[in-house]
């Protein structure tokens, strides 16, 4: 039997809004704290990834290197992919990054925008998945909210309705 996979899909800690090119935006002090409380949530609830595809804008990667001081010294042996398509991805694409996944990560983080976290998390919930969950992420998420979703096969087989969307966490 194949190892369980578990997808969690990432929307940015809060970011500042400042004059200047959207890649270079930094977090927000409020950004800051939700990313910490997003590394507490997901060590807590076992989600320690062992592979993270994360935006190379600013404030993704903020979110991540503040996020990841929540797991300890395990934070030292996940894998990282910071990618500029993460940052432009629409589902589709995003969809073809996850199909490159290395086989051997059972959970897999991405750390993105809206509002492709919340579409992508639509267009992969198939059967089982909360309809309360559906409806809520249907509607776009705030920053630092975050989705799990229950792959059935393997990455290179991920498509539309081949997770079961099983949470959905929202960070004040």
């Amino acid at each position: 039997m194949s190892t369980p996979r578990r997808l969690v899909l990432l929307r940015h800690a809060k970011a500042e809004h400042l004059g200047g090119p959207d890649h270079a935006r930094p977090l927000a002090l409020v950004g800051r704290r939700q990313a910490g409380a997003v590394g507490a949530e997901l060590f807590a609830e076992e989600l320690v990834p062992d592979h993270v595809l994360c935006s190379s804008a600013l404030r993704t990667r903020q979110t991540w290197e503040l996020l990841r001081g929540g797991f300890g010294p395990v934070a030292r042996e996940i894998s990282v992919d910071v990618r500029d398509e993460v940052y432009d991805a629409g589902v589709t694409e995003l969809l073809a990054l996850l199909r490159e996944v290395p086989e051997s990560a059972a959970t897999v983080l991405v750390v993105g925008h809206e509002p492709t976290m919340s579409a992508a998390a639509s267009r992969l919930a198939g059967p089982g998945s909360s309809p309360q969950v559906l409806d809520r992420i249907s509607r776009g998420v705030p920053t630092a909210s975050w989705s799990l979703l229950e792959p059935e096969g393997d990455w290179r087989s991920l498509g539309p309705g081949a997770a079961r969307l099983a949470a959905l966490r929202v960070q004040a």
